[in-house]
């Protein structure tokens, strides 16, 4: 199991900050939440694609700096879902 952190309205979209889904990889991974979730997949999906405003990073780090989609999970890593990020002054 892959610890998932969910952030702002991921997060009350299913009244949890956390929780562990099985997977291997990040599309997996997305995959099996939504499954479980159902009210994310609007939020993280378009069209079968992940929505452009979703930040998603394993361990801290990107997946765009890893292998994206594909980046390889192990039951040690965490990952974290972002939406999108705005502020200012």
């Amino acid at each position: 199991m892959v610890r998932v952190r969910l952030f702002a309205n991921f997060r009350e979209a299913i009244n949890q900050k956390e929780v562990e889904i099985e997977a291997t990889t990040v599309k997996e991974l997305l995959i099996n939440l939504v499954n479980k979730f159902d009210n994310l997949r609007p939020l993280i999906f378009e069209n079968g694609d992940l929505r452009d405003y979703v930040h998603i990073m394993v361990n801290g780090k990107h997946i765009n700096h890893l292998k994206g989609m594909e980046t390889e999970l192990s039951k040690e890593d965490v990952v974290a879902i972002f939406p999108p990020v705005s502020g200012g002054c």
